[in-house]
């Protein structure tokens, strides 16, 4: 497991950023955290460190956006609101598993069950003391 402490949202995505430097296509990161914890920022990271310059923004709504293309791809979920396994089906969760790519899942907490064994965790949590801090775990 790796501990990180950012003081800002430029940080978390610079630990993004860097993080991004250690995935190959395929790999799967599953977010942990309270709404606003820095999710769709971690995600903006990603991007960079990936060397997608599209623009990331959550994909509450759509429930998944793709940035990219091929085995550099970041596919974008959000899985809120996802209740059933009908609700999971219908995002096409499964079919991107077969795409390659990377697949960041937020509010992976929904769908835990059908994550890949290997799936990695990213968890973001709100520090008490400064409402701009996080600490993110990575394992």
């Amino acid at each position: 497991m790796k501990r990180y402490l950012s003081h800002s949202t430029e940080q978390t995505e610079q630990i993004a950023a860097e993080f991004a430097s250690t995935l190959k296509s395929g790999d799967v990161i599953a977010y942990r955290g309270p709404m606003g914890a820095g999710k769709t920022a971690f995600t903006r990271g990603l991007c960079r460190g990936l060397g997608l310059s599209d623009h990331v923004s959550s994909p509450t709504f759509a429930l998944v956006h793709q940035y990219g293309n091929g085995d550099r791809a970041l596919y974008h979920f959000d899985m809120y609101r996802v209740e059933t396994f009908d609700d999971l089906y219908s995002t096409g969760f499964f079919d991107y598993l077969d795409y390659g790519g990377i697949m960041a899942i937020e509010w992976s907490e929904n769908i835990e069950a059908v994550l890949p064994d290997n799936a990695i965790t990213v968890e973001i949590r709100k520090v008490d003391t400064d409402p701009d801090a996080r600490e993110i775990l990575i394992f």
